[in-house]
């Protein structure tokens, strides 16, 4: 995200010895929250903050673990979504689905004048749900279209066989000419006023998840230039959520499992954000040549000058670091050509 300073904001979670693929026997899982700050656009990146597990204790449970964060600048400061596992029970219809040692997801916020002072901010219960079909919701993202605060965001059944994308409108505030809102009221969103299932899981490589991460507004460049603004959607996708063995014969392709996604493309007109078109139907979109061939949690942001776009992919020895690639406005134009 850009700041009213000029300078980039990037903020995630750092994961220790925990292993989604092993159960948890090899550790502790979502160690740390952390925010970085470039100011030569995006050369490089200093941590500025850093938020620990006891930090984000709630009234709501003790946090087990940190999931994905979002920042999101306005006119009366920052607000700062993210999502934690936190200590609790399943509903007791489906108490016997709760593996020892885990917990519930749900989504938080934290609002302040500055983002130094999110150091000092309540954690405040924001996005939470008792309802087995969606009991985990998770990874928030935020994208301000014609001054409404669009609050994107996955959900899990208790069983967690599958991923969907909901939406939650953030309060409907005029926002000025750089993309900012007025300050949004921290309370806690009622679940009857979230949007679920926006975005239907795919035919094919996509059938056991399809979750959002992240809403772009395409620069009215190129073929777009005076045409209605789009905006790109990206989204998580996996044919399985437990490896399956291939037969011997087929064709090679990648399935994506959980914990190692790959990615997928939408479109959307911003008259109707919550319409998105798929462009990744028969194969994903974003495969990492490396490793278990995992390309997830893409985030995409476009300056006057620069598009962004970092993700988190598998390496040769299989671990996810994020990684980030950064392509001129004067590059964009030329492909939309």
């Amino acid at each position: 995200m850009k700041g009213p300073d000029g300078a980039l904001y990037l903020v995630g979670r750092y994961r220790n010895f925990g292993d989604s693929r092993t159960g948890l026997g090899k550790g502790e899982r979502g160690k740390e929250l952390a925010i970085f700050r470039s100011e030569d656009e995006g050369g490089s990146f200093r941590k500025i903050l850093s938020f620990s597990k006891e930090r984000l204790d709630t009234t709501a449970g003790k946090v087990l673990s940190i999931e994905a964060s979002h920042l999101l600048f306005h006119d009366g400061g920052v607000t700062l979504y993210l999502s934690t596992e936190k200590d609790l029970a399943y509903p007791a219809d489906v108490a016997d689905y709760h593996k020892p040692g885990t917990g519930v997801w749900s989504i938080d916020r934290m609002d302040a004048p500055s983002v130094e002072q999110l150091m000092d901010a309540t954690v405040q219960p924001f996005i939470a749900s008792a309802d087995p079909e969606h009991l985990h919701v998770k990874d928030p993202f935020a994208c301000v279209l014609d001054g409404q605060t669009y609050v994107g965001y996955c959900t899990h059944p208790f069983t967690w066989a599958s991923s969907n994308a909901a939406f939650y409108l953030d309060g409907n505030r005029g926002a000025n000419a750089d993309n900012r809102t007025e300050a949004a009221p921290a309370q806690a969103a009622r679940w009857e006023d979230q949007i679920l299932n926006v975005f239907p899981r795919g035919p094919a490589w996509d059938v056991a998840m399809a979750r959002m991460t992240c809403y772009a507004p395409v620069p009215a460049v190129g073929r777009l230039a005076g045409g209605p603004e789009k905006i790109l959607a990206f989204y998580d996708g996996a044919e399985c959520v437990r490896q399956l063995d291939e037969h011997p014969t087929a064709v090679k392709r990648p399935r994506g499992y959980s914990c190692e996604e790959i990615g997928g493309l939408a479109v959307a007109d911003a008259s109707a954000p919550l319409s998105p078109a798929r462009i990744s139907t028969r194969t994903a979109e974003f495969v990492s040549p490396w490793g278990t061939g995992c390309s997830r949690y893409v985030d995409v942001l476009f300056t006057e000058r620069w598009a962004f776009a970092s993700w988190q992919q598998s390496q040769e020895d299989q671990s996810q670091p994020l990684v980030m690639n950064r392509v001129s406005i004067e590059k964009v134009a030329a492909i939309l050509a």
